[in-house]
């Protein structure tokens, strides 16, 4: 029994410095994967904590566990519109992708290190895939916002290339072993089942979830735990049946997000900390496996290897395999580099280990190193590198908090709060007046707190600094209100909003022609009767994402917003230096 609290004692000591500290990681700009890692390689046998963990298999159950549900929890927040956007390039990132890295790093590895070309190709092949864990959460929490397509097709990527990852390691394992498929036919034929099984029982697992949530009434937080148990299921029979049980759990967590019921938020709520829960765990266990003074051994070989893999491997198979969709030379460079390795490189270096293939120690040792390398100097650099290449968007004027009322399965409220900033727009109005302006009567003002007390709605109310105001409105009123909300005057935000989508905003829905006559710039005489939106579309050549440019002569239109179905809504003018209008 003691044995037991011991172990309980020491678990939770883990758990609780590493989320306390998570504060810490986030004021020096480092990412919190790494802060785990770090806090298991300190508790472990060669740090002060002593801790002796070298029970690969229970790591490889611990890892993949956590990794379906963090998959899971990925799938629950893509949206459709994401997968519009992003949908080819990302599925040729996740085959062609790991194929082109794998072989480019291989050839490297196996002239670096002087091993057989099996040897080699299987650590190119361990580390030939993104992370789900780290991509998430480092760009969905690294303080930027990413336009559309760039950042949708790092996600599904991430959450659909292990199965090529996976195969390829199994292949060439078994090769090391004398126990394994041989053949390309053998190896096409395993690749799609991997595919068609995990891609199938996913989508079906999905909707079946979907049905149940709503359709059963349960208790709120029992939701959660359905969810995460049916995917859980699908993971693992997809496994058992020859598919990619990956793959499975994150096609079936987009398929119930994007079927909104009644449940939809207590599941999001709860899967946000289950998230978490996994990541810390997992790589709190990874770091404990490891010994640091083993490291050291071969940093040499795999800092080169990492550098290798980042500056040429990476960046060679991201540039041919997205030649054919036209994405700009910018993009191409981030996502080249926002290659993140995190767990799943060191889940797949524990598989020649668990079949007993020589040197393996070796080659988890340096997929350890190439993985610290990764998150520190790609992890650490995401928003810097994406204000550099210019793949960021300024970030939209948002509601403090938001929260869906449901009145039955399928309808909504939705309930939206701002608070009033200093020189914005609503101070020492009504909030009626407010919603006016916004919404007509589809706009109501349900709530006004002040001091942290509700405060009455009168006829002389009027909204005061620091106010925190609750809407029912629509989501796409929410914009317009967060503007007459947001901090008032030509302040920083301001300026650089203007810098990015320019001066003047245009109607997409004017003629193109029209607008090149008041302006004074060129068109070719076809361009001339489409509207702007129009215009936009043909010269981009691919659907629109907000941060899209079109530049005509010394004038840029910048695509400020677009709608669900890829229409663009909005246009932004920056004019040249000088120019005057008359």
């Amino acid at each position: 029994m003691d044995g037991g609290n011991a172990f309980f004692l020491g678990a939770g000591l883990l758990l609780f410095i590493s989320v306390v500290a998570s504060t810490l990681s986030a004021r020096l700009g480092m990412p919190l994967l790494l802060l785990f890692l770090t806090v298991g390689m300190i508790a472990g046998e060669d740090g002060p904590g002593g801790v002796r963990f070298d029970d690969f298999n229970t790591a490889s159950l611990v890892s993949s566990l956590a990794l379906a549900v963090i998959l899971l929890d990925g799938g629950l927040r893509t949206r459709m519109s994401s997968l519009r956007v992003a949908l080819w390039p990302a599925a040729v990132l996740a085959t062609w992708g790991v194929i082109g890295t794998t072989a480019v790093l291989g050839i490297f590895v196996i002239w670096l290190f002087g091993v057989d070309w099996r040897m080699g190709m299987l650590l190119a092949a361990i580390v030939g895939s993104t992370d789900a864990a780290a991509v998430f959460t480092l760009l969905r929490n690294g303080g930027v916002r990413l336009n559309e397509r760039v950042q949708s097709t790092l996600e599904i990527e991430s959450g659909a290339n292990d199965p090529m990852a996976i195969l390829l390691v199994t292949v060439l394992v078994g090769m090391l072993t004398n126990d394994g498929p041989s053949g390309w036919l053998n190896f096409a034929r395993m690749l799609a089942a991997q595919m068609a099984l995990g891609g199938g029982f996913g989508f079906v697992g999905g909707i079946v979830l979907a049905r149940m949530l709503l359709r059963l009434q349960l208790a709120e937080g029992l939701y959660a735990l359905l969810i995460v148990s049916g995917g859980l299921m699908i993971f693992a029979a997809t496994n058992l049946l020859g598919g990619s049980g990956f793959l499975a759990v994150y096609v079936a967590g987009v398929i119930v997000g994007n079927r909104r019921c009644h449940a939809t938020e207590h599941v999001l709520r709860v899967m946000d900390g289950l998230a978490w829960l996994a990541q810390a765990c997992m790589f709190l266990v990874l770091g404990l496996l490891v010994k640091p003074m083993q490291l050291l051994d071969h940093a040499s070989g795999a800092i080169a290897m990492a550098v290798f893999l980042m500056l040429v491997a990476r960046p060679f198979a991201v540039m041919t395999g997205l030649l054919p969709f036209r994405f700009p030379g910018r993009e191409v460079a981030y996502m080249s580099w926002v290659g993140l390795r995190g767990a799943v490189p060191i889940v797949l270096a524990i598989v020649p280990v668990v079949n007993g293939v020589p040197e393996s120690i070796l080659l988890f040792n340096i997929t350890f190193v190439v993985v610290l390398l990764s998150l520190i100097v790609q992890g650490a650099t995401v928003p810097m590198a994406a204000q550099w290449l210019k793949v960021s968007v300024p970030p939209r004027d948002e509601p403090v908090d938001r929260r869906e009322v449901w009145v039955d399965d399928r309808a909504t409220l939705d309930l939206l709060e701002f608070r009033v900033e200093s020189g914005s727009a609503a101070e020492n109005r009504h909030p009626d007046d407010v919603a006016a302006e916004c919404g007509g009567l589809s706009v109501r003002c349900v709530s006004l707190v002040r001091g942290g007390e509700v405060q009455p709605l009168r006829i002389d109310t009027r909204l005061a600094l620091g106010d925190l105001v609750w809407f029912v409105a629509g989501e796409e009123h929410a914009e317009q209100l967060a503007k007459l909300f947001a901090r008032g005057g030509t302040d920083t935000e301001l300026s650089a909003h203007a810098g990015f989508f320019g001066e003047f905003t245009v109607d997409p829905s004017c003629a193109a022609g029209e607008l090149a006559s008041a302006y004074g710039f060129m068109l070719a005489e076809e361009e001339k009767p489409l509207s702007l939106g129009e215009l936009l579309r043909k010269r981009i050549g691919r659907r629109v994402v907000v941060g899209d440019r079109v530049a005509i002569g010394l004038f840029e239109l910048t695509v400020r917003s677009v709608d669900g179905e890829g229409k663009v809504t909005g246009v932004g003018l920056k004019c040249p230096d000088r120019f005057v209008i008359t």
